[in-house]
């Protein structure tokens, strides 16, 4: 019987066989995604069980989601899962004056958490909700440490894992640790101070971690190690994380030839980049997932290829930094495997997508060495090769039914050419219309399973501007609020209000 798609249980797996079908469905064959017009795409138990045309069988409910394009949903391997402090720098620099560091005076009086554990729970919460708004079904967290007292910790992960089954999102996820940390000892003036000690504590909470939730919530819990940066992790960390990477059958995620202050904080420390480095130690394989490299040279990339390791592309945080991966194009013709993530505010995929599509060809100095598809791929298969998963990022039978719908009825980006360069191009996170996780409805008609966004909204701006509030504490020189963050245009208040 054909249902409209409204009649879907906001946060519920529908019983029996369902058939979605829609004017565009992204099916995959023979290794690559295919456009089906008015396909259909049949799932049950979480399973896909038929992409194509005319399937033969009984099916429980049919929904025709009309002029929209069924896709897989989103692989998202630096997925923001707090409230984004990176958006303070985008018009406050230098970020050494801006909070962004901890300065020495700082450190000496005792770094401390500045959200409640309370607090950092709803923020994962609220951020999940955000991915699952954009259509993205598998994440990999990422989050600030700069105001933290150190690492992350084993109870708001938790938290996290929790808040991800019963939102409905894959999650890869396990609490970041370090060995260290950069100091502002003067102005313009940053230091690696480290604390070896720390860091192997981190690394063994996040392994029994891994260990004690792995499959939780029908699997959609699977864990991935997080050191936080190359520049602040020590030789033996990193040594033990790859060891601990490869007997829990996991990946991790290390953070290199992201920006200047990490390559000449390696150099000193080193004598060579982050990449050279870790090849001569023996630490660059599969296992590793690495964003950003957009700081990363010729012979950097020449071993990411060689040893296979999957970089992470976030065009929109590193363009609005100033910095390029240079470039998408290059780096697919070296054979290395791209991955695409959101790591700021808003996380939108989509949005990423156009501006991957963008910064390629201004780097590439022409347009036609980079297809809106070739984004699209990163986003989809790219993500789930670089996690070992052939059952996640397209849409066939036995795969996972990961599925996100966009809406092509959308008036900005009328008319509609080819379905994938509408929404790559004109397209935003705002069109997602519903997103299904392992067969789950976890998303419908913007709104998320179990959990209230706009109310949420509210209180993630109050519980934001309490921290900002903080960063005079760990600001050089203890500035007021109003230097650290200026308005853009001067302020005018009613002198009679």
């Amino acid at each position: 019987m054909e249902e409209d798609f409204t009649t879907l249980a906001l946060g519920q797996r529908p019983g029996g066989r369902s058939l979605i079908t829609a004017s565009w469905v992204v099916g995959h064959k023979d290794g690559s995604h295919r456009l089906l017009p008015n396909g259909e795409v049949v799932f049950e138990n979480g399973e896909i069980v038929f992409v194509g045309h005319r399937f033969p069988g009984e099916v429980a409910r049919r929904i025709d989601f009309g002029n929209a394009l069924i896709s897989p949903g989103f692989i998202d391997l630096d997925a923001l899962s707090d409230l984004d402090t990176t958006v303070l720098g985008i018009d406050n620099h230098p970020g050494w004056a801006k909070g962004r560091v901890w300065p020495r005076s700082y450190v000496d009086s005792g770094p401390y958490e500045m959200y409640t554990q309370e607090e950092l729970a709803f923020q994962k919460r609220f951020a999940f909700g955000q991915l699952l708004l954009n259509g993205i079904t598998t994440a990999a967290p990422i989050a600030s440490l700069f105001y933290r007292e150190w690492g992350e910790t084993v109870a708001e992960f938790d938290a996290a894992a929790d808040a991800a089954g019963e939102l409905g999102l894959r999650v890869y996820l396990s609490p970041a640790y370090r060995s260290g940390g950069m100091v502002l000892e003067r102005p313009g003036h940053l230091v690696p101070v480290f604390n070896e000690e720390r860091g192997f504590q981190g690394l063994n909470d996040a392994v029994a971690y891994i260990e004690r939730q792995s499959g939780r919530h029908g699997d959609l819990i699977r864990g991935m190690l997080a050191p936080d940066r190359v520049e602040t992790s020590t030789l033996a960390l990193l040594q033990r994380t790859d060891a601990a990477a490869r007997d829990l059958g996991c990946k991790f995620r290390l953070h290199m030839a992201q920006g200047s202050m990490e390559v000449d904080t390696v150099r000193m420390l080193h004598g060579t980049t982050a990449p050279v480095w870790l090849a001569g130690m023996g630490l660059l394989s599969e296992r590793l997932i690495a964003p950003h490299a957009t700081n990363a040279t010729q012979e950097d990339l020449t071993l990411y290829a060689s040893h296979g390791v999957t970089i992470v592309h976030c065009p929109i945080v590193s363009g609005r930094g100033g910095s390029t991966l240079n470039s998408f194009s290059a780096c697919r013709k070296r054979g290395i495997n791209i991955a695409m993530g959101t790591d700021t505010s808003p996380a939108d995929m989509l949005l990423n997508l156009l501006v991957g599509l963008i910064t390629c060809r201004i780097n590439d100095r022409v347009p036609d060495q980079v297809r809106s598809a070739d984004l699209f791929d990163a986003a989809t298969l790219g993500g789930a090769r670089a996690l070992g998963r052939s059952d996640l990022g397209r849409l066939s039978a036995g795969a996972r039914a990961d599925i996100a719908v966009f809406d092509l009825d959308d008036t900005v980006m009328a008319p509609s050419i080819d379905p994938i360069t509408t929404l790559v191009t004109g397209g935003s996170g705002k069109v997602t219309r519903a997103v299904f996780v392992d067969g789950r409805v976890s998303m419908l008609e913007r709104k998320v399973a179990g959990f209230d966004m706009e109310a949420a909204r509210s209180r993630a701006q109050a519980q934001y501007d309490g921290l900002i509030a903080k960063y005079p504490e760990r600001s050089w020189g203890h500035p007021p609020i109003s230097e650290i963050f200026s308005p853009s245009y001067p302020i005018e208040v009613d002198a009679h209000g």
